[in-house]
């Protein structure tokens, strides 16, 4: 049972204007904007939007700006404002190969076929503070900025698609016996989940949560030693087939993230040696997040191949619902609503069990006070 304290109303309320307070921080300084948190912190951004399930930079940012930053937070209230649309219809499936690549690296070839696209990375950058940033900057003129990175899509095939034909690397098919993607937001989660359900989770999930996983894996909490095959980035159209035309028509784009990682299988009865896949693929630009993504997909893909199951990041039930920020912060934080009915109860019964037991060396006594040794 969880009660307010009464009079609470008040107390609430006083909160509420103490939190906006708080938001808004020192009169003196500047209010965030909310275009400037969707322009200047996007990766943040992007994050938000992927963990929420809902492409939309600017409310992204507006939920950011209303959190104060808190990541969990702002998912929690994407996530919330999605419950509340309708479903006017559904996208076709959207095509990597057709994306306008602004990023695109492989760490499988020398002389990558069209070519790598560096674009914009941290990669190459010191790790060094910039002190420089304190102070406002001048906005460079347009002669001074770099060229657009896009490339053509037809100059960019799939980077292991020669490594396919030559029949080095699976092909990209759905597992056998794989049902017709379900969707996780509507459909409770029934394990074990299809790859389609374990990607949408993983996707939805905490990226630090992924992380953490694809890191055991590589530090030995699963037998994988996986190379990236390859990561591109870039916007990519989206398109639905309304009832009343009967053909494909392009209603925008939205920016992906998408990795392929390619690990070594040594073979079966059925099958001979090859590279099997990983996948990731996350809205905006979450490089970090796709790959840990590929990386535990790859592993939970065991049963598969007939690997054996030996490491946490491998068990489906225990990966994909504890990596749910939103449910683990929820849970997590009903702690702090009053149980004092329930401690009460628990406080009861230690009494009586130390009474049954004798009384512990050094409690206190009736008056407070602890009782003297004999």
């Amino acid at each position: 049972m969880y009660i307010a304290v009464k009079g609470g109303e008040r107390a609430i309320d006083a909160s509420r204007r103490l939190l906006s307070e708080e938001r808004r921080g020192d009169p003196e300084v500047r209010e965030l904007e909310v275009g400037q948190v969707e322009q200047q912190l996007g990766l943040l951004v992007d994050r938000v939007m992927s963990e929420a399930s809902l492409y939309d930079p600017q409310l992204a940012a507006l939920a950011l700006k209303q959190a104060q930053g808190d990541v969990v937070e702002a998912v929690f209230l994407l996530r919330a404002y999605r419950t509340t649309l309708p479903r006017l219809g559904y996208a076709l499936p959207v095509d990597t190969q057709r994306m306008a690549v602004t990023r695109r690296v492989s760490a499988i070839f020398k002389d990558l076929p069209g070519g790598q696209v560096l674009g914009a990375t941290y990669d190459y950058t010191q790790r060094l503070l910039d002190f420089g940033l304190l102070r406002p900057a001048t906005p460079p003129t347009a002669s001074a900025l770099p060229s657009s990175p896009q490339a053509d899509p037809a100059a960019l095939p799939d980077a292991l698609s020669t490594l396919v034909q030559e029949g080095l690397v699976e092909t990209c098919a759905p597992s056998d016996g794989d049902p017709e993607p379900s969707d996780i937001t509507r459909t409770p989660p029934s394990y074990p989940l299809s790859r389609a359900g374990r990607l949408q989770m993983l996707a939805r999930g905490d990226e630090g949560w992924v992380l953490g996983l694809a890191y055991s894996t590589q530090r030995g909490y699963a037998n994988t030693h996986p190379f990236a095959g390859e990561i591109r980035l870039g916007p990519v159209p989206v398109e639905l087939v309304p009832d009343e035309l009967g053909c494909a028509i392009e209603i925008g784009e939205v920016e992906l993230t998408e990795c392929q990682m390619v690990n070594q299988f040594t073979g079966n009865a059925d099958k001979p040696p090859h590279f099997t896949r990983g996948y990731g693929l996350c809205f905006g630009r979450s490089e970090r997040k796709a790959m840990a993504m590929s990386l535990v997909d790859r592993v939970m893909r065991a049963d598969e191949f007939g690997e054996d199951r030996t490491s946490p990041a491998q068990d489906q039930e225990f990966v994909l619902p504890h990596s749910d920020s939103v449910e683990a912060s929820g849970f997590v934080q009903h702690l702090k609503l009053p149980h004092y009915v329930t401690f009460e109860s628990e406080l009861q019964l230690v009494r009586q069990l130390q009474s049954e037991h004798g009384r512990p060396e050094g409690a206190a006594g009736k008056n407070g006070a602890g009782e003297q040794p004999q």
